[in-house]
């Protein structure tokens, strides 16, 4: 009887210490996504507080988005090699002082640079996947991952809807002040409570393929970010493409080359790896364009013919059914993948997001039709994210996951920068007088995005079968332990 109680007890720490663990990371992660979006409605006010030109002022999203593109598979792969809650609470310690100085920025050159330290944050995804899948027991990491990418695909909604409050309530500085507090509790806690993963890639960092890795990500997102004001046919344009090309082939090579690459070609040949990927670039392209060019058009008066001139916070409550959505499906779909396979909720996932595109492309006269068209839309976020996340963390080894998870969330960003910058040459291409868009500029954009999220459904269904079926295996186990599991073998 009293092996019986022990045992008992032990479950149960065992279970609160998984919760407490979940909790470190969703609140680190969620934070972080936050921060993405977080930022831009309160653009406006930044410029004029700081005293800047509108062009300089949306470097503060630039910067950060090139840096998180840059942290986010490097800091994965450190974490693999040497430890992956070491890696963790430093990114949580960096991002909290970036934050600190971000809210303390006397100009505006301080809060960019603040903002480039801040997209040290972006590994705080792979990270967080890694040590869930290192640390859980088998049957709940499934499930865990798809409620962790649930909160990431929120995050991102809190931000656009929290940010007109709070800047009307208090002030644009505020955005960083309250993640200040928060992150500094999470990382005392992730130092006290999260446990450090046993799984080590072995080697080194590879410095040179993480230098030319920076490089062409660089050279290829900042002309995406900036072509509508440089010209597409610009100098400067035409040949920053043509040193991403260049420098990705030179990283291709060296990586194939390397014995200890950054990131592992194999994995990435991996066919559940690239055809995730492949739908995670063409799905990031509709996602980023959706937040980014969605409230714009709800913010338009409607003297220009269309859109209803909602305030930053009107048009943050109409984005507030994506963020319900996203969530919901996102846990949603935790639950279901075991049942239906992660295939099929990532094409379910893009698919909505098609549909959504698509009604909006038609019918956009009523804003109960946008907030109808946001969840729909959320619906398929909340579904992509936590499958995309499953197919790549039960195709590639337990060391490989931050790093494989990173480029995963690398290829998101990539498409949504060429998505945005697609999107974006569509509804300023034609201008009224009065310098606002024409209605069809908009509605040819939106219809792109219906195409983009439908070819990311097409791209789903590439997705082998047989890898859609490890989180079955992994509630199977949960049932039966079976020392066949290559998980449990590498716990200790």
């Amino acid at each position: 009887m009293p092996r019986k109680s022990t045992g008992s007890t032990s479950s149960t720490s065992s279970t609160r210490s998984t919760r407490l663990t979940f909790a470190v990371l969703a609140t680190g992660a969620g934070v972080f996504s936050m921060l993405q979006s977080l930022i831009a409605p309160a653009l406006p006010t930044v410029q004029h507080a700081l005293d800047t030109s509108q062009s300089t002022a949306t470097w503060v999203m630039t910067a950060f988005l090139l840096s998180a593109s840059v942290f986010t598979p490097i800091l994965g792969r450190v974490g693999d090699l040497i430890g992956k809650k070491r890696t963790l609470v430093a990114v949580l310690v960096v991002v909290t002082l970036s934050c600190l100085l971000a809210a303390l920025a006397p100009n505006i050159g301080v809060l960019i640079f603040a903002r480039v330290v801040q997209g040290a944050g972006g590994a705080l995804f792979p990270l967080s996947f890694g040590i869930i899948r290192d640390e859980f027991p088998p049957g709940e990491v499934s499930g865990s991952i798809s409620n962790l990418s649930a909160v990431i695909a929120a995050g991102g909604g809190v931000g656009m809807v929290a940010a007109g409050p709070i800047v009307t309530a208090l002030d644009y500085r505020w955005l960083f002040w309250l993640p200040v507090g928060v992150v500094a509790v999470t990382t005392l806690i992730a130092i006290r409570y999260v446990p450090e993963s046993p799984n080590r890639a072995a080697g080194r960092v590879s410095w040179l393929g993480a230098v030319l890795l920076s490089a062409w990500l660089v050279a290829l997102l900042l002309p995406l970010s900036q072509a509508t004001r440089w010209g597409w046919g610009s100098g400067r344009t035409i040949g920053l493409f043509a040193a991403a090309v260049l420098l990705f082939a030179l990283w291709l090579l060296t990586e194939a080359r390397s014995r200890t690459p950054l990131i592992d070609l194999k994995i990435m040949r991996l066919p559940a790896v690239w055809t995730t990927n492949t739908a995670a670039l063409l799905f990031g392209a509709g996602m980023y364009s959706i937040w980014s060019f969605l409230p714009g058009f709800v913010q338009t008066p409607a003297s220009a013919g269309y859109g209803f001139g909602a305030s930053v916070t009107s048009a943050g409550l109409l984005m507030l059914p994506m963020l319900v959505a996203m969530f919901l499906a996102g846990v949603l779909g935790g639950r279901l993948t075991p049942v239906l396979g992660a295939r099929k909720l990532l094409t379910a996932g893009a698919a909505l997001g098609a549909v959504a595109c698509g009604f909006l492309t038609l019918w956009h006269d009523e804003q109960w039709q946008v907030a109808f068209v946001a969840g729909v839309f959320g619906l398929g976020i909340g579904l992509a994210f936590a499958s995309m996340a499953n197919l790549i963390v039960g195709s590639v080894p337990p060391e490989q996951t931050g790093a494989a998870t990173g480029m995963n969330a690398n290829v998101r960003t990539i498409g949504g920068s060429i998505g945005a910058a697609l999107t974006s040459v569509l509804v300023t291409s034609s201008l009224q007088p009065s310098g606002l868009p024409y209605e069809s500029g908009y509605t040819h954009g939106f219809a792109l995005l219906a195409v983009l999220c439908l070819a990311a459904a097409l791209a789903a269904l590439l997705v082998p079968t047989t890898s859609t079926e490890q989180p079955l295996r992994a509630a199977r186990t949960a049932a039966d332990p079976s020392p066949a599991q290559p998980e449990t073998a590498t716990r200790t």
